[in-house]
């Protein structure tokens, strides 16, 4: 059975095949992942590791442009399945293109309900956190984004030309 865990070096092989599932180009939403981040060695994901944890803390500070944020693992056993993220607040990137969550489930464990599943599971944290809306957005083509969100609640508020490109923007009440 999945679960949320929070994200661990135990398995950076299997995040590792994951990525390599997606493709060498492909940006896996909620991961927080840079492109300067040296994920392949071991000491590299350690760091990359390290730094979402201190994401989450809002006594830390953030490099430029980021924001507070809890990254979160969706896993089954010993197998990374995908990651969501929730931003404590938005700038004005997530505000018009971004949102409070994002998420990606690895090509393999697709159509499996499990970004539905992880969005219901975040916007409980959501509330947690004394937040009573959150903001995602959505490329247009992609159905797939656009049902979870629908089945999560999610309000269609616009469709808008971004910085990245359009975006559906929906806002769920928590």
């Amino acid at each position: 059975m999945p679960e949320l865990i929070s994200p661990t070096t135990r398995l950076h092989s299997s995040w590792l095949a994951a990525q390599r599932e997606a493709g060498p180009d492909a940006h896996l939403d909620g991961g927080g992942l840079g492109s300067d981040d040296d994920v392949d060695s071991p000491e590299g994901f350690a760091a990359w590791v390290d730094r979402l944890h201190r994401y989450g803390d809002r006594t830390a500070p953030v490099e430029h442009g980021r924001v507070h944020a809890t990254y979160w693992w969706i896993a089954e056993d010993d197998t990374y399945l995908g990651a969501i993220d929730l931003r404590h607040y938005l700038n004005g990137f997530l505000l018009d293109a971004g949102g409070h969550i994002g998420y990606s489930v690895r090509p393999s464990a697709r159509r499996r309900g499990l970004a539905t599943w992880a969005l219901g599971a975040v916007r409980h944290e959501a509330r947690l956190l004394g937040m009573d809306r959150v903001l995602l957005t959505c490329d247009p083509g992609n159905e797939a984004s656009i049902r979870t969100i629908e089945s999560n609640g999610g309000v269609l508020e616009d469709v808008r030309e971004t910085i990245i490109g359009p975006k559906r923007r929906y806002w769920i009440t928590l």
